[in-house]
């Protein structure tokens, strides 16, 4: 085998980098404000980080002024940063997740680069940019990418601490694993830690405890793991009492055991979540999964192994199920998928026709869909007839200008999927990989750009431009019937206490003392009853809009 030279290596090193840095900042940084925050987990996450830049309280985490149990404060942090440097908007929630994009593409490389070479690691890097799923996160304002970074940091190393032969990298290590995993602590709570262990328990049974940290290790993981804890946890209690860290645990331990109103989903939920929405890298990755051995026997494809299923068995046994809860697979799902790739260019071998079938058939489906979204919005009288829910109608018939050519884009796709697909028949893995992945990074782009901001527009268009109207004015305004975020974060509620906000009743039929607004979905046809001298202003969309004046 020809051994490559070292500097050509250094060169190619540096081509790839340059590749992977341009690509995340090309597709992750622009028009992230191009649509509005979706209810509720980015208008939630913003939201508090809003009240920290309103409160200059950034300690203690918020929503309506109220302590948030749900969530430390570190991505809050993060967006509250960038709300001060660009101004509370929807492009300041979403840049620390679009930052972290890039960090993990960059991260990827390097991990691969040291596992393999250089080509491992981009072909691991893009592979995670022209994935669905992991492309999308990273233009959200939801904590899960920063979250999964920080855990999968905290496992590499902890990883390379057990399988240095070095005493002081391995303290280091030790150290640097127990800092990734408080940061992850600290960015959305216990369950990093817990994942961590469980996925180094089932690791040392499988190595049957060979190299099982010892005692100095544990004592150093835990140290650095406290310090950062306590930079939130440890001041909250000193300045609050054991209380704050009684209710925040309570939360977490009910959010784990109880299902979150409309989460309920059935035990198979994330393999499905996980399939369909990591395509192309689910359907790669299945030959490594099914003959592991074939391609190589290391512990660090074990460890990838056993942190994809540690954590679709643990989110999988929860009741509280939500999209983004396995979307930490998705990383170790991409090193399988890399490692296949890698091993047919390195081999020249013909990619398995079941894998080329299903790349077929996921290419089309996705194309359907994505082509199918705009037609039948513009054609939406073909579909209104068969729809029993008159919310749903009545949101299709907001007034919506579309262009025409919007369905073009999944076909576009589908095309450069087959043209892809060959160029593996043809044994041109490289161009095929390029294709393929950054044919699905372009089109995610030009979907977010002209398609995305046009449906959004139906789902909560009417009732964000009511809340953003009553910025700036002194009053009431809730939502009823609904659970909502977008009041807050859209009308930019003050810090100033309001009295009975949370008391529906008083709003609805009490002596206020200022306008209440009110924002109902039409098949509230009970409403009217319910408010006592309500009025309404408006229909829009699937809304009704409504004010009640103060009582004189």
């Amino acid at each position: 085998m020809e051994i490559a030279h070292p500097l050509n290596n250094r060169l190619q090193s540096k081509t790839y980098l340059t590749i992977i840095i341009l690509s995340g900042i090309i597709f992750f940084i622009p028009f992230l404000g191009r649509v509005h925050l979706f209810d509720w987990d980015e208008i939630n996450f913003a939201e508090s980080a809003r009240e920290m830049v309103v409160t200059g309280n950034y300690h203690r985490v918020q929503i309506n002024f109220q302590p948030f149990w749900e969530k430390p404060p570190l991505f809050f942090w993060l967006q509250a940063g960038c709300m001060k440097l660009f101004g509370v908007n929807e492009f300041a929630a979403r840049l620390p997740n679009a930052l972290f994009g890039i960090i993990t593409l960059v991260t990827l490389f390097v991990i691969g680069k040291k596992y393999k070479n250089p080509r491992f690691g981009f072909i691991w890097a893009i592979s995670y940019l022209g994935t669905f799923l992991p492309h999308l996160y990273f233009k959200s304002a939801i904590i899960d990418p920063v979250f999964n970074y920080f855990i999968f940091l905290g496992i590499y190393f902890m990883f390379k601490d057990v399988t240095t032969e070095s005493s002081k990298k391995s303290l280091l290590y030790a150290s640097l694993a127990g800092l990734f995993i408080g940061l992850s602590t600290l960015t959305k709570g216990p369950v990093g830690l817990l994942v961590f262990l469980i996925a180094f328990l089932v690791y040392f049974i499988f190595k049957r405890f060979k190299n099982f940290p010892n005692i100095k290790k544990i004592l150093v993981f835990v140290a650095l793991y406290a310090v950062v804890c306590f930079f939130w946890f440890g001041i909250e209690v000193i300045n609050n009492g054991f209380w704050f860290l009684k209710e925040f645990l309570s939360y977490q331990a009910d959010l784990f055991l109880h299902p979150v109103a409309s989460h309920g989903e059935p035990f198979y939920y994330h393999f499905v979540v996980v399939f369909i929405g990591c395509f192309p890298i689910s359907i790669i990755a299945l030959p490594v999964f099914f003959n592991g051995p074939k391609y190589g026997k290391n512990d660090f494809k074990l460890l990838m192994k056993i942190l994809f299923w540690t954590v679709m068995i643990l989110f999988s046994i929860t009741t509280t199920k939500i999209v983004h809860y396995s979307s930490l697979t998705y990383m170790p799902l991409a090193f399988l998928a890399t490692v296949y790739l890698d091993y047919t260019l390195e081999n020249n071998i013909k990619t398995k026709n079941y894998v080329i079938i299903l790349l077929v058939f996921g290419g089309f489906v996705f194309s359907f869909l994505l082509a199918a979204v705009p037609y039948i919005a513009i054609h939406k009288n073909l579909i209104i007839p068969y729809l029993h829910d008159p919310f749903a109608v009545a949101s299709l018939n907001v007034p919506v200008k579309w262009n025409g050519y919007e369905s073009l884009i999944g076909l576009a796709y589908f095309v450069l999927v087959i043209a892809a697909i060959i160029m593996f028949n043809k044994r041109e893995y490289m161009k095929g990989m390029l294709f393929l992945f950054y044919s699905t990074a372009i089109c995610l782009f030009v979907y977010l750009l002209a398609v995305v901001p046009k449906i959004e527009r139906y789902s909560q268009g009417p009732a964000i431009d009511f809340y953003t109207s009553l910025q700036g004015k002194n009053v009431y305004v809730w939502p009823i019937g609904f659970k909502s975020y977008a009041q807050y974060f859209y009308a930019k509620k003050t810090a100033t206490p309001v009295y009975g906000e949370k008391d529906e009743d008083f709003l609805l039929k009490g002596n206020i003392t200022r306008p209440a607004y009110f924002v109902v979905k039409i098949t509230n046809t009970k409403f009217d009853s319910t408010c006592n001298g309500c009025t309404l202003i408006k229909q829009e969309g699937g809304f009704n809009f409504y004010i009640r004046e103060p009582v004189k």
